[in-house]
């Protein structure tokens, strides 16, 4: 979709990343986390780099970010993404933009692996990580319980051809 900017996160566009993020946790297919958290916890589990918002104009209409897998230093150049578009521009491309961004810069940073969890019933998610390079690596079953249901969580990965690891 053209007319679409993707630019680095700022702590300014929290508001809409915020109101974002709750709408994916709202659907009930994006993540067992129950409600966005505050600018300063999210902050601290997220890596400093690597985080962007998809734009139109100056509203932010989605965004992407990565998480440390571990502190550990033999981890050093593997994080998770968090992903998320807002509900009225799905479809349009954006989580293609993002993920792209994402990948390209992380790799930039040294990044020889990403990792994802996806809830099974996410297709569009699971499509995006796939048409990005993403393989399924793992099946964790029943791994978490939401609402009074457990839920099953997909592992993909994507290896970087570009980071010597």
């Amino acid at each position: 979709m053209s007319g679409i900017n993707v630019i680095p996160m700022q702590e300014k566009d929290w508001n809409a990343v915020k109101t974002i993020y709750q709408a994916g946790i709202d659907s009930g297919n994006a993540t067992f986390q129950t409600s966005a958290p505050e600018w300063s916890e999210w902050d601290k589990d997220h890596i400093d780099i690597c985080r962007y918002v998809a734009c139109i104009d100056d509203q932010v209409i989605g965004w992407v970010a990565l998480s440390p897998y571990s502190s550990r230093h033999a981890y050093r150049g593997v994080a998770e993404i968090s992903i998320y578009v807002s509900p009225q521009h799905h479809q349009l491309g954006v989580g293609k933009q993002l993920l792209s961004t994402v990948i390209n810069e992380s790799e930039k940073a040294g990044y020889w692996t990403l990792l994802s969890g996806i809830f099974p019933e996410n297709l569009a998610s699971l499509r995006l990580h796939h048409n990005q390079g993403f393989r399924k690596v793992g099946h964790r079953e029943k791994v978490g319980e939401m609402d009074g249901k457990w839920r099953d969580v997909i592992i993909l990965e994507r290896r970087s051809q570009k980071v010597n690891y």
